[in-house]
């Protein structure tokens, strides 16, 4: 809050990155502050001013005075080219924090690495956990760490819910409503919303239509190896296309790649990569997944925000779904019995990760074992 560094945060679309901005603006204790919504395209206005000095006597207009501690909070920034260098000019020349929002972090990164290096704090919004989910919803349990502590009684409370956050996924705005068919609207909604704003605006691809029929065949797909050539046969298009395609809705937070583990950068590189999606509600609302598919994904987006996720697979028998930070391993089933955890507690060893959990969507009895909803 006290740097002089702007604070910018990023992540997909409705995941509460206006709201955020919008509660940091009212905690400032100072009259000296604007906040500006850049998805309205009046406001954008502002900054098409070639000479930087008109664009400050435009915010002079709108009431904040330069010559003092200056607060610019501006929304949605991925809709204005220029905004990294008028950001720049600001802060040499006068005293002005920003906060930032933008939905691409295709874009922010782009536009950001040169014009703000060292200048900027990154902070990436995903959506609710499931603690949170149940926050938001106002339900009042504390969860036990360890599934040993958990009786079938107070699994059965605990997996209603989850069931729900599974299903409906984890955008805030569909977790406040209460209707099922409100939350599948909202859900359409965030979908149709990212396509028209972020690929159709922001992308500039001549054909959106094949843009989207990836989105639909990576939902499809959640949880599954990609085949580059597979995917350029099905939708008719070349391989460079489809890592083009896929390199934007990954740095727009659609979807997120994970690589093969290895203490080898080589073999990971060469690796297939696995695909998930941003949200399992998001998949369930749009395409038809088998359960242990949805699962694997929702597991995915508990496991992302805490840090880098691998997967490995030496063969069918041979397999852990999820390796965080190249210290915790996680392997995800429907069902979890003692020849899983006996098979990932040999995997693990073998690649010398010490930490290893089944994650079980079944009630279980068995030790080393964890539920969705206590991730």
């Amino acid at each position: 809050m006290n740097s002089s560094e702007a604070v910018v945060i990023t992540g997909m679309r409705r995941t509460g990155k206006t709201t955020l901005l919008r509660f940091i603006y009212d905690k400032i204790n100072s009259p000296n502050k604007l906040f500006i919504d850049l998805e309205n395209t009046l406001n954008r206005k502002y900054f098409e001013e070639e000479d930087y000095e008109r664009i400050r006597l435009n915010f002079e207009v709108l009431g904040l005075n330069f010559k003092k501690k200056t607060y610019l909070f501006l929304d949605e920034i991925q809709f204005v080219k220029n905004v990294p260098s008028i950001i720049k000019y600001l802060e040499d020349h006068y005293r002005v924090k920003f906060f930032l929002t933008g939905s691409g972090s295709f874009y922010l990164k782009n536009l950001f690495s040169e014009s703000l290096a060292g200048r900027k704090y990154i902070f990436e919004l995903f959506p609710l956990s499931f603690k949170e989910f149940l926050r938001l919803k106002g339900e009042k349990i504390n969860i036990p760490a360890s599934s040993t502590n958990i009786s079938e009684s107070v699994f059965q409370t605990l997996d209603r819910l989850y069931d729900e956050f599974l299903k409906f996924g984890g955008f805030p705005g569909v977790v406040a409503k209460e209707d099922f068919q409100e939350k599948k609207k909202a859900l359409d909604d965030i979908f149709s919303s990212y396509f028209q704003l972020e690929v159709v605006q922001l992308g500039d691809f001549r054909k959106t239509s094949i843009v989207r029929d990836l989105m639909l065949l990576l939902m499809q797909r959640a949880g599954s190896r990609i085949d580059i050539q597979k995917l350029s046969s099905e939708l008719g298009v070349s391989r460079p296309s489809i890592y083009e395609y896929l390199a934007f809705l990954e740095g727009t937070y659609f979807i997120h790649l994970i690589k093969p583990f290895s203490k080898s950068k080589d073999v990971e590189v060469r690796g297939s990569e696995k695909v998930y999606l941003c949200d399992s509600g998001l998949i369930n609302n749009t395409v038809q997944v088998s359960e242990g598919a949805l699962f694997e994904n929702n597991i995915f987006q508990l496991l992302r925000p805490r840090g880098k996720l691998h997967y490995y697979q030496k063969a069918k028998s041979r397999e852990i779904d999820f390796i965080l930070n190249g210290k915790e391993a996680y392997e995800v089933k429907l069902r979890a019995s003692a020849r899983d955890l006996a098979s990932l507690e040999k995997t693990s060893k073998e690649l010398g990760v010490k930490n290893f959990r089944l994650v079980s969507k079944s009630y279980t009895n068995l030790t080393n074992t964890l539920y969705g909803f206590t991730m």
